[in-house]
C-alpha cells in the first residue's frame, strides 16, 4: 500500500467494506487566549480543511474535542459528515487534560488515534499519538518565563519520544529535531502551512477603508515599514529598531517610519524600551497592537518594506502573509527562513545591525531591488496552502493508523 492510500480508493456507502478509521483531535491548541499565534491559525485551519476532507471520503471519522464552556474555539465548528464536535468537561482543566483527559476522551468515542495540532497532551496509554512539533523554540530559543520553559521543554520532550509520529512545519525544524531527540528520521515528516489567501494577496485594498485605517494608526501619507507577530525577544526587534535608527540617521533623505504589529509577549519590555524616542531623532517607532487579518492585510499591502529580523522560526507565517501581499520583504539569514522564502529574498546577519540597516536601506532606495522582491515573494507565496496542508496531514494520520 502506497503513503496516503487507506484502501479505500472511491466514495462508497457506509456497509460497503471500507474501514473507517476513527481520529480524535486534541483542540488544546484552540483555546481564546492562542487566538492570535501561529499554532492557533494551523489548528483553525487544518479543522476548517478536515471537516471538508471528511465529508468528501467515507473512510475516516474525525471527533474533535471541545469544552462545555466557551473558553475554546472548537465550539465555533459546526458539525457535518464524518465530523463531530464532542463536549468533553475534562478539557476545561488543562492541567488533567494534559495527562489523562485527552486520552480517556479519546478512548470514549473510540478513537485509533489522536492528533495533537500543537505540543499538548501527553502520549501516554494504547492509543497512538500523531502530534505536531510546529519547532524547538522552548530548548534553543525561550519565549516564555524560566519555570515555563522548563515545563515545555520537558512535555515536548515527552512528545517528541512518545508520540508515534510527528509532523513539523520545515526541514530546519525536522533536523533540529532529530538532533536535539535522538529519533529516527522515518518517525518525522515536513507540512508546510498555508495562509488565508482570501484576505492575504496584492490586489489593491478599498481606497477609503485603507485610508481611515492610516489614518487610525497616524500613518495617512506617510511611508512606512512593517513588521507583524508577538512582540517577544526571540523576534530581534530590538536590532531592528536600532538598524532603523541607524539608516535614518546615515541617510537624511528617508523619511519613513517603523510599525510594529502584534501583541505584547513575554520579554516586550526591552523592545519597548528600544522604540523610546530620543529628542532629535527622526522617524517613529508604532506598536498598533494587535490588528484583525483584514486591517493587517491592508497595513502590508501599503508598506514600502517589511522586515523579518528573527533569530529563529519554525515556519514564519508572518513572512509568508507580508510576501503574499505584494509588500518587498527581506529577512534575516537564520533557521528556516531562507528555506520558506524559497531563497527568493534578501537576507542579512540578525546580529548585525550595519548588514540589516544596509539591506532596509537598498530595498528602499533601489526601486528595480524592490520590484523584484515584490514579484518573487507573490511567487513564491503561492506554493503554500492550507487545503494542501491538510491533506498531506490527513494522509500522514491515516498511514500511522492503518
Amino acid at each position: 500500500m502506497r503513503a496516503g492510500d487507506t484502501g479505500c480508493p472511491g466514495k462508497r456507502r457506509a456497509g460497503e467494506g471500507c474501514r473507517v478509521t476513527r481520529i480524535a483531535i486534541d483542540s488544546w491548541a484552540l483555546a481564546k487566549r492562542f487566538r492570535y499565534q501561529g499554532t492557533y491559525v494551523y489548528a483553525q485551519q487544518l479543522m476548517t480543511e478536515f471537516r471538508r476532507l471528511a465529508a468528501a471520503r467515507n473512510d475516516v471519522s474525525i471527533s474533535l474535542f471541545a469544552p462545555p464552556e466557551a473558553s475554546n474555539d472548537a465550539n465555533t465548528f459546526s458539525e457535518g459528515q464524518g465530523f463531530q464536535v464532542v463536549r468533553s468537561p475534562a478539557l476545561a482543566n488543562e492541567r488533567k487534560w494534559r495527562l489523562f483527559g485527552a486520552r480517556r476522551a479519546a478512548a470514549e468515542v473510540h478513537a485509533d488515534l489522536i492528533f495533537a495540532p500543537t505540543v499538548s497532551s501527553l502520549p501516554i496509554g494504547r492509543i497512538p499519538m500523531v502530534s505536531t512539533i510546529h519547532d524547538v523554540t522552548p530548548l534553543v530559543m525561550p519565549s516564555h518565563a524560566s519555570h515555563l520553559t522548563l515545563i515545555m521543554r520537558s512535555v515536548m520532550r515527552w512528545v517528541a519520544k512518545g508520540s508515534r509520529f510527528i509532523i513539523t512545519d520545515s526541514a530546519c525544524s525536522k533536523s533540529d529535531l532529530l538532533r536535539l531527540y535522538g529519533i529516527p528520521e522515518s518517525k518525522v515528516a515536513v507540512v508546510y502551512l498555508g495562509y488565508d489567501k482570501a484576505i492575504f494577496h496584492e490586489r489593491a485594498a478599498d481606497g477609503e477603508a485603507k485610508n481611515q485605517l492610516l489614518e487610525r494608526l497616524g500613518l495617512r501619507g506617510r511611508a512606512y515599514i512593517v513588521h507583524h507577530g508577538t512582540i517577544q525577544p526571540r523576534k530581534n526587534l530590538k536590532r531592528l529598531i536600532q538598524a532603523y535608527r541607524l539608516m535614518m540617521t546615515r541617510n537624511t533623505s528617508l523619511d519613513v517610519d517603523l510599525v510594529l504589529a502584534g501583541n505584547k509577549g513575554w520579554g516586550h519590555q526591552e523592545t519597548m524600551e528600544a522604540a523610546g524616542n530620543k529628542a532629535g531623532e527622526r522617524g517613529r517607532v508604532i506598536f498598533p497592537g494587535i490588528l484583525e487579518n483584514p486591517d493587517l492585510a491592508m497595513l502590508l499591502r501599503g508598506a514600502a518594506l517589511a522586515v523579518i529580523p528573527s533569530l529563529y522560526e519554525g515556519f514564519c507565517l508572518p513572512m509568508v502573509e507580508s510576501m503574499a501581499c505584494g509588500t518587498p520583504t527581506i529577512a534575516s539569514s537564520s533557521s528556516c527562513l531562507p528555506e520558506i522564502s524559497g531563497e527568493a529574498l534578501r537576507y542579512f546577519d540578525p546580529t548585525s545591525i550595519e548588514e540589516m540597516a544596509t539591506q532596509m536601506e537598498r530595498a528602499l532606495t533601489d526601486s528595480g531591488l524592490a520590484s523584484e522582491l515584490r514579484t518573487r515573494g507573490i511567487a513564491r507565496a503561492r506554493v503554500f496552502d492550507w487545503a494542501r496542508c491538510a491533506e498531506q496531514t490527513l494522509d500522514l494520520i491515516l498511514n500511522v493508523a492503518n
